[in-house]
């Protein structure tokens, strides 16, 4: 009995609208946590995650107690936690191997809860949006499904998706919420913003660029979190992209170019210089990752590389 509502497992939807119909409950849900405030999440104990990317952690952490993300339209926001250890996985899916990052969520959280008898997993899913071409429909489905697939119980705590995460300002659909965060000590989730969205947030952001799988950046057993190398080829159009206006990097480069947050093409261009600029051998000598960990004042430090 993988997904359950109210304790009784789903029937897989043909659409999402079907299925906000048919579990009309998860709706109320939805509506508390769209009506919180936005809060801006200090860098101090923070962990963000970025597209393609998961992180897990447990309450005992020193390092970290805030799990978060951010700047999703048609991407989806991913939470499980389980309930008695606390140990807590965020994930940012775009609609690339979907089912590979559920389980690689869940995986993660059993190891970080081996030894808990109590308790049971729980889920959170916000994101997407009606937007034009249905990429928000296509992932939320893939979600369910790939939850549903999944040999433990899986509780659907919160749906805010597509259409309970969608409003209309001046005819055009834009997603209620772009970004989450949850404490990982409380298990809290709510509506939020984050200032810094480092350690190497552009040599992140180009390897999902460049198509990257998705990964695990986080190791809660030594509370380090762990770039790893990649490579790329030379992207001669980079000076090309760089000076365009705005408006021509969002339609080119944006799944959805009228809602995206208002810094999307300034941080696009800096992919472009980055990708223009920095050979791989900069960034990850003899191929080793880029290793970070957690000052006593609560901010990312890099040190030695990695054996």
């Amino acid at each position: 009995m993988p997904l359950l509502i109210n304790d009784q497992r789903i029937q897989l939807p043909s659409s999402t609208a079907d299925f906000t119909d048919r579990y009309s409950q998860l709706e109320e849900g939805a509506k508390r946590l769209k009506s919180k405030p936005v809060q801006k999440i200090d860098p101090k104990g923070l962990l963000y995650v970025q597209q393609r990317e998961l992180a897990a952690t447990t309450p005992q952490d020193a390092s970290v107690s805030v799990l978060g993300t951010e700047d999703a339209t048609t991407c989806h926001i991913v939470v499980l936690r389980h309930t008695g250890s606390g140990a807590t996985c965020l994930g940012h899916c775009d609609g690339s191997e979907t089912e590979m990052t559920v389980s690689l969520m869940l995986n993660a959280t059993k190891s970080l809860s081996v030894g808990c008898d109590s308790g049971r997993y729980e889920v959170h899913l916000i994101g997407g949006f009606i937007d034009e071409r249905s990429l928000s429909h296509a992932l939320t489905l893939e979600l369910l499904k790939a939850f549903n697939r999944e040999s433990e119980n899986i509780h659907l705590e919160t749906y805010c998706l597509t259409e309970l995460n969608d409003v209309v300002k001046k005819n055009v659909h834009w997603p209620v919420i772009y970004g989450i965060a949850i404490n990982v000590k409380t298990g809290e989730i709510f509506h939020a913003t984050f200032p810094d969205k480092g350690p190497d947030e552009v040599i992140r952001s180009a390897r999902n660029f460049l198509g990257g799988s998705v990964i695990s950046i986080y190791d809660a057993k030594v509370e380090q979190l762990q770039i790893e190398p990649y490579e790329w080829t030379p992207f001669p159009a980079a000076p090309f992209w760089f000076q365009q206006s705005d408006q021509v990097i969002l339609q080119n480069f944006s799944t959805s170019p009228l809602v995206e947050p208002p810094d999307f093409a300034k941080h696009m261009r800096s992919i472009f210089q980055f990708l223009n600029r920095h050979p791989k051998e900069s960034l990850f000598p003899t191929g080793r990752s880029r290793i970070y960990k957690k000052t006593a004042d609560g901010l990312w430090e890099r040190i030695d590389y990695a054996a």
